[in-house]
This record gives C-alpha cells, structure tokens and sequence, in this order.
C-alpha cells in the first residue's frame, strides 16, 4: 500500500470528525441547533465550528472544542466566540472556553497513524448512526 501524504490524512479527518459533530448533536430527524444563534437546520447544511482555531491540533479534533454552527456564524461572524465562549462555559462548567484556549497552545505531535485510528474511530461512529445516510 502507498504511503498517503499527512495532508490527505488530515482531510480525511477533518471531514469525518465534522460529520461525527454535527450528527452527535442532531436529534432522531437530522436537525441540530447552532450553539451560537439558535438556529435550527439540518445536520448537512450546518457546520463544524471550531472555538479554538483549528490549526492548532491540541484542539482541532477536541470534542469540547468543535460544536454545531450556522454558516453565518462560524464563517460570516468568525465564529461568534464571545458567544461560544459563553456557550462552553454554560454547557461545560465556568472556564471550559479558558481551558482550550490553555490547551490549544500545547504542543502536540500526532503521527500519521495516530490520525489514522481516529479516522477509523469517528468512520465508525458516523456509519452507525442513525441519522447518516450517504
């Protein structure tokens, strides 16, 4: 088997750990709500936001760290991250929004195998869901 380059491994990640959010909060008819503006929408028309920047990879794949969200507001309103600050903080425990901010500075090194068994991990979770159909 050819050695697959780290920045198709990552892709492949990301999208099926965005697929792993937004279905883990919808509910049995595929809707979900944006944790930031309260919109209502189905899980394949909303977003993965990210709280903490996802180029940081202590946090990129953090399940406390990655919430459903509107288009308007995970891209047109950068993420709204007073709100979800906020969100976190209500939903987690005061000082959940500063404890990924803390952990997103760490440096974290995962090898091309470690994100690989994650792929595996959240492929499986989306396929046995209900709500997933491809």
């Amino acid at each position: 088997m050819a050695k697959r380059k780290r920045s198709a491994i990552v892709k492949e990640l990301d999208k099926w750990f965005s697929l792993y959010i937004r279905l883990r909060d919808s509910d049995h008819r595929g809707f979900a709500t944006c944790v930031t503006c309260g919109k209502v929408d189905h899980y394949k028309k909303l977003q993965a936001g990210h709280f903490a920047s996802r180029k940081h990879y202590a946090t990129r794949w953090d399940e406390q760290n990655v919430q459903v969200q509107s288009y308007g507001c995970n891209v047109m309103q950068q993420g709204q991250q007073y709100l979800f600050s906020k969100w976190l903080d209500n939903t987690y425990g005061e000082g959940t929004a500063d404890e990924l901010i803390n952990k997103s500075h760490q440096a974290v090194k995962f090898s091309d195998q470690d994100l690989l068994d994650k792929i595996q991990y959240y492929k499986e979770i989306v396929k046995n869901h209900e709500n997933y159909s491809i």
